[in-house]
C-alpha cells in the first residue's frame, strides 16, 4: 500500500468529509471468549448491510434468543476494510464479521484447520461498480501510473480482488495484480467524496451502493466496470465466524441465522420498508425515492443464500493467493439448511 504521506489530499479530505451515511461504531477492545448469550457483530458501510440494520432496527437477535428461552445482548461495531474485520475477528474482539467474500476467503485460507473461520450467510447479491473521474479511463486498461483507485482495504478486500480478476482476463493470470499498485486504502465514504470532489489524487473508486449511484450522480464520473458483467449475479458481502463460536454458543448463533433469515424476507417482500429502516438506522443523508430507486431494481437481491461465489475462490487459488483449494463454496461456508442451495 502506499504511504499515506503521498496522499496528503486524500488524507485531509477522509478526515474532514463525512457523508453522514455509517452508524456510530462501538470502541473494539480485547475481551475474553463470550458465553453464550453474548454476540458482537462489525458491519462496514452500504446498503449491502442492509440485512443487519433491519436485524439490529426491529431487534431480530433478541427476539429469536428469546424463543429459545436465552437472553442475548448484542453489540454493533463498524469497521472499515476486510483487514481490520479480519484482524478483530481473529484477536477476539468481535464474534461476527461483515466483509466482502474476498476476506473471507482469505481468513479461511490462514485458519484452516486451526480456528477454522467460516462464512455464516450472504447478505444478497448486488452489483458493485469500479468508477472513475477520468474521462480518459474507459477500461481497466486505461490506468496508468497518475491514478489512484480506492478500496475499503488494499489487495485484501472484495473489491481488490475483483480487480485483480478482471486483470487476469485482461493480461492472463501471471498479471493478476498490475493493478494491485495503483490502489488506496479508504472508506466508502471518504473515496465518494474524493472521487466527486476532483480535488485529490483519486480517479478511480471500486465501489458499492448507494455510494457508488450517489457518485454517478456528478457528471464527471462513470463506470469502468460493472461485477455483474465480471462474473454474473453473485453476493459479494457475506457474514463469517470462527468454529469456536458457533459450537460454543449453539442458540446465540441460531437466533443470529434465524434474524438474518427474517430480515432477508422482510427486506425481499417490503424494499420501501426496508428503505426507511436503511436511512433511520445508518442516518443516511439520502432521500428515501432515490434510495428506494436503487434496490428496487432485479439486479438487487436480498437472501441469506450465498451465489455465485466459487468462481472466486477458483481463482484465488489458482493465482496462488490461497494456499487451500475449496472442493466448493460448502468448504468455506458452514453447513445450514437455508444455504442448502448456495454456490
Amino acid at each position: 500500500m502506499f504511504p499515506g504521506k503521498r496522499f496528503p489530499a486524500i488524507r485531509r479530505l477522509a478526515g474532514g468529509i463525512a457523508l453522514g451515511l455509517g452508524l456510530a461504531g462501538g470502541l473494539l477492545t480485547p475481551a475474553a471468549a463470550q458465553a453464550e448469550g453474548q454476540i458482537r457483530i462489525a458491519e462496514q458501510f452500504g446498503i449491502v448491510y442492509l440485512l443487519l440494520n433491519v436485524v439490529r432496527d426491529q431487534q431480530l437477535i433478541e427476539k429469536h434468543g428469546k424463543e429459545q428461552g436465552l437472553d442475548i445482548k448484542v453489540d454493533w461495531n463498524q469497521l472499515s476494510g476486510g483487514s481490520a474485520v479480519n484482524d478483530a475477528l481473529l484477536a477476539g474482539t468481535i464474534d461476527i464479521a461483515g466483509a466482502g467474500i474476498g476476506p473471507l476467503l482469505t481468513v479461511w485460507d490462514r485458519t484452516h484447520g486451526r480456528q477454522n473461520v467460516k462464512g455464516v450467510a450472504s447478505l444478497g447479491n448486488f452489483p458493485y461498480y469500479l468508477l472513475s473521474n477520468n474521462p480518459r479511463v474507459k477500461t481497466i486498461a486505461d490506468f496508468g501510473e497518475k491514478d489512484r483507485i480506492a478500496v475499503p482495504a488494499v489487495g485484501v478486500s472484495i473489491q481488490s480482488r475483483f480487480l485483480q480478476y478482471a486483470a487476469a482476463r485482461q493480461w492472463g493470470d501471471k498479471d493478476y495484480n498490475r493493478l494491485d499498485k495503483y490502489t488506496v486504502a479508504l472508506p466508502h465514504p471518504e473515496a465518494t467524496a474524493a472521487l466527486t470532489s476532483g480535488a485529490t489524487e483519486l480517479t478511480g473508486h471500486f465501489s458499492n451502493p448507494p455510494f457508488q449511484n450517489q457518485a454517478l450522480e456528478n457528471p464527471n464520473v462513470h463506470v469502468v466496470l460493472d461485477t455483474y458483467e465480471l462474473l454474473g449475479p453473485n453476493s459479494p458481502t457475506v457474514l463469517y465466524t470462527t468454529e469456536k463460536f458457533r459450537q460454543e454458543n449453539p442458540k446465540t448463533y441460531r437466533a443470529f441465522v434465524d434474524a438474518l433469515a427474517e430480515a432477508a424476507d422482510f427486506a425481499q417482500k417490503d424494499k420501501a420498508a426496508a428503505a426507511d429502516t436503511y436511512i433511520r438506522v445508518t442516518r443516511a443523508k439520502i432521500d428515501k425515492d432515490a434510495l428506494l430507486k436503487i434496490i428496487d431494481n432485479e439486479k438487487f437481491e436480498f437472501s441469506v443464500t450465498p451465489k455465485n461465489t466459487y468462481p472466486l475462490a477458483e481463482f484465488l487459488h489458482r493465482v496462488g493467493a490461497l494456499k487451500h483449494k475449496p472442493a466448493s463454496w460448502q468448504d468455506y461456508f458452514f453447513p445450514d439448511p437455508r444455504l442448502a442451495e448456495g454456490s
